[in-house]
């Protein structure tokens, strides 16, 4: 063959380069047409911001990066929401209340341990993964289909604390309209209350104050108390031996106690196994609640963003004028001295790790996907290890402060009742509805102080509950798109069912209900989830991809001035190591010395707990089956499942191609939607098939190419 001849090109050659250049023309005019939008825009921006600035006013605001999805509005607006959603009632009343029965400031050890190895580390993984991928946790699981059942487990979870912690907020509303008075109902004895109410006690001495109608027993013993004897009936006049009465079962009691169980919710009323009746007024404050709920969220994060605003800001001002307030109150030094000083040997009983544990998780809200739903809204460039550790540490701040406030309160209750610290309440719940109610009437022109305080509740509530029904309202519309064209419809659906779920709590046995889904819907569960996150990041995706991956949105330095490539193995020895083991250890204990769930200091019959348990495992259960199916539809091709796909990254193209430039991973592809013809290539978060659905991932689609 000579020189000519190997010159020659064929007609396959010819028409190969033919394609070739018209692939690289459409890319250059595919480039060109992006260019020329994004210069549309910008000078959209600068023509409004010229126009405001002739019209006498600033206008400032972020272009939105997913316009079909949306954006916060601004930095402020994803912190405070954030904020709002990890500080809710549990850090006014369920801290307060752990510290008060694990050994006071002994809590503060287990409590802090878990937030520095286990809360905020998850945090941090849920933050950074919903932002990277700009998804909510039933379609983030692109990295590793295998694992999306845990994405329907998160959903699960928060539906579940939707149903309940709703109902808090209806108690809130009632007692917030009880409150429009010229005098608080509880505060005093009124004709609903008992002979324990302390304003019927006398006070007396061991001898009775020597009258002869009183006597030293009613006819059991002697106990501390003093029974008035009216023509052979004895009633309780007074108590002179507090500690001996209390054995005995005759504790004095706060009239706002007395009112919450025979008035506010009549949990004395009715049982678990007893119903009761609906009620009527504690029915229409639950419709209440959902209707500002489903008012909040209608309009999407842009609403509910800017509502964050008061009810993220208010109740920190409510709760320093209560702690003022507090300290200035006789006996509050009883109550703060037993919330600082520890009872070490607490620290060897297995459950103050399982309720310090719990309480991180249940603070921050971890694993509960809504981290996940709030982080996947925003702007691609933002720092989220700052945000992941400053929410983190005001939170926690938040409960011990609100813990302040409490046990100041707790004190001066403790002094008026002439009883330990320990005697005072003996719930969560009573802390919010029996302690503070009981605080508010020692200020002056209490029904204004009552009205701020519930208000506060009712806002820390919202908050939380916000997300909540957002996180559930996400993974729908995530899964199945076309749904975001009815987004005002589906959170009308979803908050009218949870209305009808939760009626069954808003009857005098509802109390002891709520007691069930708050003890076993979000305890185990969540834990589970958190270990299956740090293994499906860290030994399944890579934790060092995971890394790279936080890098590309945050760059080399994170939280302002710490460099992310010295930074980032403290997270890396977190998730790879203590954060699951830690988890998995408190478990483990928590099996062991497993105690069912009470209410009022009596254990709940087995049926119910029964009912608790269907619910921790609907949510386990669903992590199988879901992972079952996966493994089913995958044909022997697990490899696939274990893999991300090809739609996995960041939502939007120049994103995509940014991690793709900086040599990101191999076979990453940057434009799957536009590769595979998908109707409107330019949604860019447009990750649903109609014929392959979510199941092609990059080896699948390789492994078809050679075919």
């Amino acid at each position: 063959m000579d020189s000519h001849d190997s010159q020659v090109v064929s007609p396959e050659d010819i028409s190969m380069q033919q394609r070739g250049g018209q692939e690289e023309s459409v890319e250059e005019s595919i480039s060109d047409i992006r260019q020329k939008l994004s210069r549309i825009e910008a000078n959209q921006m600068e023509l409004s911001k010229a126009l405001a600035k002739k019209k006498g006013f600033s206008l400032t605001f972020e272009e939105e990066e997913n316009p079909e999805r949306g954006n916060w509005s601004g930095k402020f607006d994803f912190f405070l929401s954030c904020l709002g959603y990890a500080v809710g009632l549990g850090n006014v009343w369920r801290f307060p209340y752990l510290c008060y029965k694990n050994g006071g400031g002994a809590f503060f050890i287990p409590y802090c341990i878990f937030l520095f190895f286990c809360g905020m580390p998850i945090f941090c993984l849920e933050l950074s993964l919903g932002q990277f991928c700009s998804s909510g946790p039933l379609s983030c699981w692109e990295f590793a289909p295998l694992f999306r059942g845990v994405g329907v487990g998160m959903v699960i979870v928060s539906g579940l604390v939707g149903i309940y912690y709703n109902i808090i907020i209806a108690w809130s509303f009632w007692y917030l309209f009880t409150s429009f008075t010229s005098k608080l109902p509880w505060s005093e004895c009124g004709s609903w209350s008992t002979e324990l109410c302390r304003e019927r006690l006398t006070p007396v001495n061991s001898t009775c104050n020597n009258d002869l109608n009183l006597r030293i027993d009613n006819g059991t013993g002697i106990n501390g108390t003093c029974w008035l004897d009216t023509n052979g009936t004895r009633t309780l006049y007074g108590i002179y031996d507090a500690e001996a009465a209390t054995a005995a079962g005759y504790s004095a009691r706060p009239a706002s106690n007395e009112y919450l169980n025979y008035v506010g919710l009549q949990d004395r009323l009715g049982s678990i196994g007893n119903m009761g009746p609906l009620r009527w007024d504690m029915s229409l404050c639950l419709l209440l609640g959902w209707i500002v709920v489903f008012a909040s969220l209608s309009k999407g994060i842009k609403s509910s963003g800017k509502v964050v605003y008061f009810t993220a800001i208010f109740p920190y001002v409510v709760l320093i004028i209560l702690l003022i307030r507090g300290l200035t109150l006789p006996g509050y030094e009883k109550g703060i001295d037993f919330y600082l000083k520890p009872d070490l040997s607490r620290l060897q009983d297995s459950t103050v790790w399982k309720d310090a544990a719990v309480q991180i998780f249940f603070s921050l809200s971890a694993s509960w996907g809504g981290l996940i739903t709030l982080a996947s809204y925003n702007r691609f460039k933002t720092d989220t290890v700052r945000d992941a550790m400053l929410v983190s540490i005001c939170n926690c701040a938040t409960s011990v402060f609100a813990g302040f406030v409490v046990f100041s309160f707790l004190g001066y209750l403790a002094t008026l009742l002439n009883t330990e610290v320990t005697n005072v309440v003996d719930s969560g719940v009573a802390l919010a509805f029996i302690v503070y109610p009981q605080a508010v009437t020692s200020l002056p022109v209490s029904p204004l102080w009552a009205i701020l305080f519930f208000v506060m509740l009712i806002t820390l509530g919202l908050d939380s509950q916000f997300t909540l029904i957002e996180t559930v309202v996400t993974a729908v519309q995530d899964k199945w798109p076309r749904t975001r064209r009815y987004k005002t419809l589906l959170i009308l659906g979803i908050s009218v069912v949870f209305f009808f779920i939760g009626l069954s709590m808003c009857t005098p046995g509802g109390p002891q209900l709520l007691t069930i889904f708050d003890d076993y819907s979000g305890g185990w569960n969540i834990m589970v989830i958190a270990i299956l996150e740090c293994v499906s990041i860290c030994y399944v995706y890579g934790v060092k991809r995971f890394c790279d991956d936080i890098e590309a949105m945050t760059g080399p330095i994170v939280a302002g001035c710490i460099p992310w490539f010295i930074f980032k193995w403290w997270w890396i020895i977190c998730w790879c190591a203590f954060t699951p083991g830690l988890v998995a250890v408190t478990m483990v204990f928590s099996w062991v010395k497993f105690s069912p769930s009470s209410y009022g200091g009596n254990v709940l019959p087995d049926w119910a707990q029964v009912i608790g348990w269907l619910l921790t495992f609907s949510v386990l259960a669903s992590i199988v089956v879901v992972s079952g199916i996966a493994v089913w539809q995958s044909r022997g091709n697990l490899r696939a499942l274990v893999q991300p796909t090809r739609y996995w990254g960041p939502a939007l193209v120049k994103f995509r191609q940014e991690v793709a430039d900086a040599g990101y991973a191999p076979g990453f592809v940057v434009d799957p939607w536009t590769e595979d013809n998908i109707e409107d290539p330019s949604n860019p978060h447009h990750k649903y098939d109609e014929d392959k659905g979510y199941q092609n991932s990059q080896f699948e689609h390789d492994e078809a190419t050679k075919m």
